[in-house]
């Protein structure tokens, strides 16, 4: 990847976003293009634990899905205020229409869409992701990609995941923002 595509994606004066189902990535890709970019990075879900002072699993078994999510709307407007930096959202947060439409806004979206098999892996053995513990989790997450895969493609970027080196991955999304804003200069 040269500099100046590397520069040019750095110039962005907006926060990126990374949307997608738990496992595709959003945390370990958006630190490594944050840490490129030289901007701090943030993972909505570990500013939603800090601000409730509990795990994500104990808000959704104490307080529930709707009081997460309502916590989840506040720290992710927070963020997209802030200065320009990554932010890694929980895997529902581009669901909410009032998160979706405020991160398009505010924000440079980016969807890391990854298949089944490759999110069944990611996620298998994992205790820390509560919708994956109700049931079996290939059925729980294919059903997912049904409701969610829609709305994640309202985002500005989309980036394919696969099986393969973070690096490789990280330069893919690079070049998928600086095209898109070539494109959006025209």
């Amino acid at each position: 990847m040269s500099d100046p595509i590397l520069a040019r994606v750095a110039a962005i004066p907006r926060t990126i976003a990374f949307v997608g189902l738990m496992g595709c990535g959003k945390s370990h890709i958006g630190r490594r293009v944050a840490a490129l970019l030289g901007r701090p990075f943030h993972d909505s879900d570990a500013e939603i634990e800090a601000a409730a002072g509990r795990s994500v699993r104990d808000i959704f078994a104490e307080l529930g899905e709707p009081a997460f999510r309502e916590g989840e709307r506040r720290v992710i407007a927070r963020l997209i205020e802030g200065p320009p930096a990554v932010i890694a959202t929980g895997g529902g947060a581009f669901v909410d229409p009032t998160t979706r439409a405020a991160l398009r806004q505010k924000a440079l979206c980016v969807w890391l869409r990854a298949d089944l098999d490759l999110l069944v892996s990611r996620t298998a053995g994992r205790t820390t992701r509560p919708l994956l513990l109700t049931g079996d989790p290939r059925r729980i997450l294919g059903e997912l990609m049904e409701k969610r895969y829609p709305l994640y493609a309202e985002a500005q970027v989309v980036v394919d995941t696969r099986d393969e080196a973070s690096e490789i991955t990280t330069m893919r999304v690079i070049a998928a923002i600086a095209a898109h804003c070539q494109t959006e200069d025209r």
